[in-house]
């Protein structure tokens, strides 16, 4: 038996969550579907964390124990052979037995994606969430300083909290990517409650349109209450970007059977 790390991407609108659950199609039950098609066994693997219904991911990080004769090469490319199309293994690597992807995870980055064009937009509506109004970015960066540090995100999770569980987070960064009919949020912290980047997200658009101030934002961060704070911005725009870890993974250039695929790898 070996331990397997993989790098997986996935189209959110096609899944309900990343967590496999009873009824409803998860990018895990594929991913383990794969994995059983292939080696006739079941497999089970483990994320760095969960996404919900409609959350995308570029660089989720999972891992599983194998028993099987291919190499990293062979094993990834027979993996995707059995995946269905939503998802795909862009790299893998075997690792040391103790790696846990969810456990050894020191922080997580997500990107929020808003299309501000007049009119909906033709291709990929599903991936981006379109907000057609004018937005004071000034005010939005400000408030998103705000959110930036350790404080007690209470009232940015969306669902009550275990007495005991702490609420608290750190936020290490946001950052803005702007351009002529769109936008994005970069958000990197060592852990999220749940909703909470889409909650950010939407708050942070609340302020742009003028139905919140930073002043609010600072007050709800004290508060903790919830209503206090903008709207939950939908899943669609939402993208899990990658989960940070204490070593390098999947490092080299990414070699295929004819090489190094595309002419921009460094």
């Amino acid at each position: 038996m070996r331990t397997v790390r993989a790098e997986i991407a996935y189209d959110g609108s096609r899944f309900f969550g990343w967590q496999r659950q009873d009824g409803f199609h998860s990018v895990q039950a594929a991913v383990e579907n794969g994995l059983a098609a292939l080696h006739d066994q079941v497999v089970l693997i483990h994320g760095s964390g969960r996404t919900d219904t409609g959350v995308h991911a570029l660089r989720q990080v999972a891992h599983w124990q194998t028993d099987t004769r291919l190499d990293d090469g062979r094993l990834r490319l027979a993996l995707n052979a059995h995946l269905e199309d939503g998802v795909v293994v862009r790299r893998l690597e075997t690792c040391r037995p103790d790696f846990h992807a969810r456990f050894d995870a020191r922080a997580k980055r997500y990107l929020y994606v808003v299309s501000t064009a007049l009119f909906r937009p033709p291709f990929g509506a599903q991936y981006v969430h379109w907000v057609p109004r004018a937005l004071d970015l000034t005010n939005m960066r400000a408030a998103a300083n705000v959110l930036v540090g350790e404080h007690d995100f209470a009232a940015f999770g969306n669902t009550p909290t275990v007495r005991r569980a702490s609420t608290v987070r750190n936020v290490h960064g946001i950052r803005w990517i702007v351009r002529r009919e769109r936008f994005a949020l970069v958000v990197q912290g060592n852990g999220f409650l749940y909703n909470m980047v889409r909650n950010i997200a939407g708050t942070l658009i609340d302020v742009g349109i003028g139905k919140l101030t930073v002043d609010d934002v600072r007050g709800a961060l004290l508060s903790g209450r919830r209503e206090e704070t903008g709207m939950c911005a939908p899943a669609g725009g939402l993208y899990l970007l990658r989960a940070l870890y204490g070593e390098r993974l999947f490092g080299g250039r990414d070699r295929g059977p004819h090489g190094v695929p595309g002419t921009f790898q460094d």
